[in-house]
């Protein structure tokens, strides 16, 4: 009981810090936060120092940021989060609605994961329940390849392709269901493929455990295993399912900028770009809110799945029951990176060459060029070669995080599950304001 309420105070401060820390925003960032309220509410006016000092007396910036943030929180108390800096409309109902249509995208986008997480273990069910599982077999190369595709770039092909070329489903708005499919597909196929190799890579360890070989003794339906394997594993994919729904809520902000949604990520975006304080803090105490109602129904369902086993640390983990075979697709596919790397070094990425814009694929010029006339080859590889040794620094410095993290568990999942709350954006809004612009920002950004 001591442990449940230490973890639940541990909690509640690290919410509270977050909001005072979103709080104290506009005195860390390097810019006026008046100038930018006013901009953001007419960018015609003329930023006077009479105007300015005009607007930090509306919105309270002349009493000090405790002042600010003593006057929300009082108020938030009494079921009042303030008023929008920028429109001066009450903040609640607003944010209310935008949580409304990130949950229903969320929904939805569950529903689309669902699915293909079916379909991407599909064979290894149906060959489980057959008892004819290859031990030794890999994943199939499409879901990895889906799964590392981010979901702005799934969101930019589906709007421009489905919503633009072909005029499927609308690409713009959020006026009925057939405006959210687009919308939903792009949230949901990279996490459904994600969650699909999950599971593709536990049920080996299902269909291998003692009870499925009785039932295959006993006569028990192929299908009837398969749905048994199935519910046996989704305890151990639980806990992702939780980081998911959080993310497909907080961290859908680039898919709701592609698609025009009011949802709560964009509208927490648009409050940090523009220094809107009582939107921001609203939106974020919100996420926080959420990603601590996941993992508690995340836990409650684990532990309605397994009952006393979970209490007891009866329940054994899944692994495979022999290493998986070596694939050559994995080795092909770096083949090809190193191939296109190597060649792109090769080349100058800088040089200028006015007639040769926008040319198509050529031997000279195996990828085409640019606006510019620079050689698409050349930028590809040199930003690639860029882009790997950063990621790998700063994957080894993550890991190490998480392998420390991992020490103390009771400390380190209410802060796990607190920061993934935060869209990814507004880290990197935070991380600008704290550190400031340059080559080392948008790395810590991306750690955190």
């Amino acid at each position: 009981m001591r442990r449940r309420v230490a973890t639940l105070v541990w909690r509640v401060v690290l919410a509270g810090g977050l909001v005072c820390g979103i709080g104290l925003l506009p005195w860390l960032t390097r810019t006026d936060p008046a100038y930018t309220v006013l901009k953001a509410r007419s960018a015609e006016r003329e930023p006077t120092p009479e105007v300015l000092a005009d607007i930090r007396h509306q919105i309270g910036l002349d009493g000090g940021p405790l002042h600010v943030l003593g006057g929300w929180l009082g108020g938030l108390v009494r079921g009042d989060a303030g008023q929008s800096w920028i429109s001066g409309g009450d903040v609640l109902p607003g944010v209310l609605q935008a949580l409304g249509a990130s949950l229903l995208l969320m929904a939805l986008s569950l529903l689309v994961a669902a699915v293909t997480a079916g379909l991407v273990c599909a064979r290894t069910l149906r060959l489980g329940a057959r008892r004819r599982l290859d031990e030794r077999r890999v994943g199939g190369a499409g879901s990895a390849v889906l799964a590392s595709l981010p979901e702005f770039l799934v969101a930019s092909v589906l709007a421009t392709v489905v919503g633009v070329q072909l005029g499927w489903l609308p690409a713009l708005g959020w006026y009925g269901f057939q405006w959210t499919v687009l919308p939903a597909l792009a949230l949901g196929l990279p996490a459904g493929a994600v969650l699909g190799r999950l599971l593709d890579d536990l049920l080996p360890g299902a269909f291998g455990e003692p009870w499925a070989l009785a039932a295959a003794a006993r006569g028990l339906t192929g299908r009837s295993i398969a749905r048994q394997a199935v519910r046996r594993c989704v305890p151990a994919l639980l806990p992702n399912l939780g980081l998911f729904v959080v993310g497909l809520t907080g961290g859908a902000v680039a898919v709701e900028q592609v698609f025009d949604i009011p949802g709560l990520g964009r509208t927490t975006l648009q409050a940090a770009l523009a220094q809107d304080l009582p939107v921001l803090q609203a939106g974020t105490l919100a996420l926080v809110l959420l990603a601590a109602l996941a993992t508690g129904a995340t836990r409650l369902a684990a532990r309605l799945l397994t009952g006393p086993a979970l209490r007891d640390g009866a329940l054994s983990s899944l692994h495979r029951p022999a290493a998986p075979a070596r694939s050559l697709p994995p080795l092909l596919y770096a083949a090809v990176l190193a191939a296109v790397v190597g060649l792109g070094l090769a080349r100058d990425p800088l040089a200028l060459d006015t007639g040769q814009k926008l040319r198509a694929p050529s031997l000279d010029h195996p990828f085409g060029t640019d606006a510019l006339g620079r050689d698409l080859l050349a930028r590809v590889g040199h930003g690639a070669l860029d882009t790997l040794l950063l990621a790998s620094a700063i994957t080894a410095a993550a890991l190490l995080a998480g392998v420390l993290l991992g020490l103390v568990p009771r400390v380190s999942a209410p802060l796990v599950d607190t920061v993934n709350a935060v869209p990814p954006v507004l880290v990197a809004l935070l991380v600008t304001a704290v550190a400031g612009s340059g080559a080392a920002t948008p790395a810590l950004a991306v750690g955190a």
